[in-house]
């Protein structure tokens, strides 16, 4: 009897988590959170910052991020987003395609970019460069995750919640064939299937 394509969904992302490797448990996110939180609220909430900055989700990564960071935030903003990915459904980088460009205007604005991962450095530095190209006066990147992949990137984050090691990870928005955002901690996946 063949399955139909619920249980082959459920049957695929069960597989993936069999042999996954918890990396930080969901109480070790939330502080990652609240440390980011903190640290964006020391900058930008006080007389002398700048006003009104916009803050750019990168979908759909970041939604889980974005979400539960922007309630812990305690200075006026604007929130928009953007989709730019490298991924698709696919475990490995490949072109840059925008498919959502932020509606707000980023014409000498200050641009707080909030994304899950910085893994290779090539999406967040492409959007970085596009958003300075759009007329942004300055652009602040904050990651949850800072993936350590034992090389250099083309840019690194203003803020980072967690660094994770070189493994595929899952969980807290990061995803595995569209699987697993939805996790409130952090596994490491074996890929290939």
């Amino acid at each position: 009897m063949p399955l139909n394509d619920s249980d082959f969904h459920r049957d695929r992302a069960r597989a993936l988590m069999k042999d996954a490797e918890p990396i930080f448990d969901a109480a070790a996110v939330q502080q990652a959170v609240d440390r980011v939180a903190r640290q964006l609220n020391e900058r930008f909430d006080k007389d002398d910052a700048p006003a009104f900055p916009l803050v750019l989700g990168v979908m759909g990564g970041a939604v889980v991020f974005c979400g539960q960071l922007l309630t812990r935030l305690t200075f006026a903003l604007e929130f928009d987003y953007m989709h730019v990915t490298r991924y698709g459904s696919k475990d490995q980088g490949g072109k840059i395609e925008w498919k959502v460009i932020p509606r707000s205007n980023v014409e000498g604005r200050t641009v707080i970019v909030l994304d899950d991962i910085l893994d290779e450095g090539e999406t967040l530095a492409h959007v970085k460069e596009r958003l300075f190209d759009m007329g942004a006066k300055d652009v602040v990147l904050a990651v949850f995750a800072d993936k350590d992949i034992g090389k250099a990137k083309p840019v690194t984050a203003d803020y980072i919640g967690l660094t994770l090691p070189n493994k595929f990870v899952v969980g807290y928005g990061m995803d595995a064939y569209g699987y697993w955002r939805n996790l409130p901690g952090i596994w490491a996946i074996k890929t290939g299937g």
